[in-house]
């Protein structure tokens, strides 16, 4: 079993690293998501189920096994037991309507936290954009003598492409 880290150490780099991008939505797991509150998994989906009108497929889905399968190889669990269903996924407004069915003050800690880590990681890729964009200007204002500066500039910029299908959130802690 994978051994799950410290909330008290540092909750918004342990929520960070538990954020994954599926389908375009960056997400947190139910599994995660329970852990955090400090309620078992089966505990937290029932009292989802029990409020399901308030998710919306665009608040909250459920992974496919093939996205279930691609994930589980990327943060290395063990192939049997444990789950019965396939796991929920939440989106940033998935896990603030949880707020209104979950009111102990852990989750009510937990939920802001949370948000803080969503809040960051969309400050973190605007800041890489609109990086890329002044580059992009500064490129198109000066002619060739600055060629070469601009060309180190976008290897740094850019991204290795991955050969493989990936679903989840890399957290660079460089």
């Amino acid at each position: 079993m994978k051994k799950r880290e410290n909330l008290s150490a540092c909750p918004g780099a342990v929520i960070e690293r538990r954020i994954y991008s599926i389908r375009g939505h960056k997400v947190l797991l139910d599994l995660d998501i329970a852990e955090l509150y400090g309620v078992e998994t089966k505990v937290f989906t029932q009292a989802v189920k029990r409020n399901r009108n308030r998710f919306p497929d665009d608040f909250m889905f459920q992974l496919t096994r093939e996205e279930y399968e691609i994930l589980r190889s990327q943060i290395v669990t063990s192939s049997w037991g444990g789950r019965r269903y396939l796991p929920y996924a939440f989106t940033e407004q998935g896990v603030a309507m949880l707020s209104s069915i979950l009111r102990s003050h852990r989750a009510i800690a937990v939920n802001i936290e949370i948000m803080r880590a969503f809040v960051k990681l969309r400050e973190m890729v605007s800041t890489h954009k609109k990086l890329a964009a002044k580059l992009e200007e500064l490129e198109q204002k000066y002619d060739e003598q600055f060629k070469v500066v601009f060309d180190v500039l976008h290897q740094l910029l850019d991204v290795p492409q991955k050969t493989h299908k990936r679903i989840g959130f890399v957290h660079d802690d460089s």
